[in-house]
């Protein structure tokens, strides 16, 4: 099981320069949906979201919440079922419609004209939106803003090199009084190249620090044996509360 501790500053590991040059390509990503290669998806849902929920719908009473790298996510179901509207992107349409077929869910789908090739799916309500594209391309769309983000797999998945970029991207689509939740993960980048990639307290607070107010609610010790075959030996998860300056 999990256990939640303060992380003393030796096991803090540094952004170092070492995964700096680590990409990964769209057509990547989608492979390792084909290839079952998602050990990243978590099937009962992320357990700090469920003791922060309070914290992260802030008493909203119908809100946009916003996922970045969805993929079939179980929590969007969550927000639907309490009344929220609920809009992803993700770039692999075989995670899209498994969503929907696991949360047994009708779906339509429909062509985004402004992004040639991509495609909108949703279910027959309206209150989930999935967008299939490049996140980057998302903006084209002209999507309404967030009231909330829930980014748990999406920032330590993004390329190092695009990190600024999409960390501009999702605050341009931010409501005033926005709540963004991020999780990131810290461990010894000299021994694992990623994904998911190294985001120590240095860097969240070097994209966020500018237009953002920032807080640690937790700091926890998620390391599982299947990580050790990555060459690690430890590996924490922070959940941040990232509110507007």
């Amino acid at each position: 099981m999990d256990t939640i501790r303060n992380l003393p500053e030796t096991e803090e590991y540094p952004d170092t320069e070492v995964q700096k040059d680590q990409e990964l390509t769209l057509e990547e990503w989608q492979e390792k949906w084909v290839s079952r290669k998602i050990g990243f998806h978590q099937e009962e849902g992320h357990r700090l979201l469920k003791k922060h929920l309070d914290t992260f719908l802030h008493s909203g009473i119908k809100l946009r919440v916003f996922f970045p790298l969805c993929g079939k996510a179980v929590e969007m179901r969550w927000f639907s079922d309490l009344g929220h509207s609920v809009v992803g992107v993700e770039i692999s349409e075989l995670a899209i419609r498994e969503f929907f077929t696991e949360q047994s869910l009708p779906y339509s789908k429909e062509p985004i004209p402004e992004i040639p090739g991509a495609k909108l799916f949703k279910n027959s309500s309206g209150t989930i939106s999935l967008y299939c594209c490049d996140i980057f391309d998302l903006p084209r769309a002209n999507i309404d803003k967030f009231d909330r983000i829930w980014d748990r797999g999406a920032l330590v998945a993004i390329n190092p090199c695009d990190r600024q970029r999409y960390v501009d991207t999702l605050l341009s689509l931010t409501r005033k009084d926005f709540h963004y939740f991020l999780c990131a993960l810290s461990y010894d980048p000299t021994k694992h190249s990623g994904p998911p990639f190294n985001v120590p307290d240095t860097e969240v607070k070097k994209l966020f620090g500018m237009t953002c107010n920032i807080r640690c609610l937790e700091n926890v010790d998620v390391l599982e044996e299947r990580h050790r075959s990555w060459g690690i030996d430890s590996l924490f998860e922070r959940l941040y509360l990232l509110t507007e300056k």
